[in-house]
């Protein structure tokens, strides 16, 4: 087929889950669709965990069942929370309880290579799907469709290409799009934990000295941590053997979770608040941390590009007949149906980490005064729920 444009009506960039999301959504709903990502990769040999999970809210895990994937999914590796308790750096106390929210769960803690592979397996069932291990190296843009040539001389044609080749995307580079991006000066450093005492299904989390622990309930006697570290004290983090990091940890959360023992390494991601100041362009939109990308303090970046998916794909599965899949007036609806949510997502992520950042006694009174007062009210924490489930 080298030098025969293979023509599709849609043409995905990246893999991940956003990505394999939108691929396995669109064919779905009747597409013929290529996808330009690698498979999942296996875990190291005698790895038993991914090093990096995910909470899903509800929002994603009917988006993922709507899919057939979440059924998919063994149901021992999913977590469940139930509960979360937030504490400030100065005794300040918030507890979110999906009881007292009147839902099921808060969010399901599920590692990021489960459910890719599940994601994997459903593709390879989709005989409208052309997947490729290739990467895109040029795009070209006409009224009649979008053009592009891959890194294995193949050209391939699209009606829409769908930019989800995350936070460096060529995409979005190709589209012009404008990014803002500010370095929040920390990393992101994940590994996962067996516990001796119960998690009890609660995510726990301590603002501590302007960075952020989180422990993550994961099925079984496991949690996983992301702990967002100013970036010299991340690298110390990232150098540590297994025991000196597990040292590190119990300092900040004490016995809360009895013994600890590290059975993953330690990973790293830098942490940075990204904006673009478009989602779409003549036939591409972008979608995921191509699009925007938070700091993972409310666990909600996977999400909020879930819920781009989700978007996209509604307005395309509810176009008027004599559109074409990428015609402007269609992609603009898309756009418009994301701005509220994505400022939304960064404008809490950012205050919140803004908050906590800021040194001195006032303002260390002001934010765990704050948070006592959030905890008080029962009203809007279910609001806050609300908005986190998506």
């Amino acid at each position: 087929m080298r030098g025969t444009p293979q023509t599709f009506q849609a043409l995905v960039v990246g893999g991940g889950l956003v990505g394999k999301a939108a691929a396995l959504a669109l064919t779905q709903i009747g597409m013929r669709v290529a996808l330009l990502a690698q498979p999942a990769h296996p875990l190291p040999p005698g790895a038993r965990f991914d090093s990096r999970v995910y909470a899903f809210s509800s929002s994603s895990q009917t988006f993922l069942e709507r899919l057939r994937v979440w059924q998919a999914i063994d149901a021992s590796k999913i977590g469940p929370v139930y509960d979360m308790r937030v504490y400030g750096d100065a005794n300040a106390e918030l507890h979110f309880s999906a009881f007292q929210a009147a839902v099921p769960q808060l969010a399901w803690i599920v590692e990021s290579n489960v459910v890719e592979h599940a994601l994997d397996t459903a593709l390879r069932f989709q005989p409208q799907l052309n997947w490729l291990d290739a990467r895109a190296q040029g795009l070209e843009i006409s009224d009649a469709h979008a053009t592009v040539s891959l890194d294995n001389g193949e050209t391939l044609t699209a009606g829409l290409v769908i930019g989800a080749d995350g936070a460096q995307s060529w995409v979005r580079a190709q589209m012009g799009a404008k990014v803002e991006r500010r370095d929040y000066q920390q990393t992101g450093v994940v590994a996962n934990f067996r516990i001796s005492r119960s998690h009890g299904e609660t995510a726990t989390q301590w603002f501590t000295g302007g960075e952020i622990v989180a422990m993550l309930p994961l099925a079984g006697p496991y949690a996983s941590l992301v702990w967002s570290a100013r970036t010299a004290h991340a690298q110390a983090l990232l150098e540590m053997s297994p025991e000196a990091l597990t040292a590190a940890l119990a300092d900040v959360v004490g016995d809360r979770f009895g013994t600890l023992e590290c059975v993953t390494p330690a990973q790293g991601f830098p942490l940075a608040l990204q904006t673009v100041d478009r989602l779409v362009a003549p036939r591409v939109a972008l979608v995921g941390d191509a699009a925007h990308l938070i700091h993972p303090l409310a666990g909600q970046g996977m999400n909020l590009g879930l819920r781009d998916v989700a978007s996209l794909v509604d307005t395309l599965g509810a176009k008027e007949t004599f559109r074409d899949v990428g015609d402007p007036i269609l992609l603009r609806r898309y756009e418009r149906s994301r701005r509220e949510d994505i400022q939304r997502m960064m404008a809490a992520t950012d205050g919140l980490q803004r908050l906590f950042a800021l040194p001195g006694p006032i303002a260390k009174g002001i934010r765990n005064a704050g948070l006592a007062l959030v905890g008080a009210q029962p009203q809007i924490k279910r609001w806050l729920v609300s908005h986190a489930l998506g």
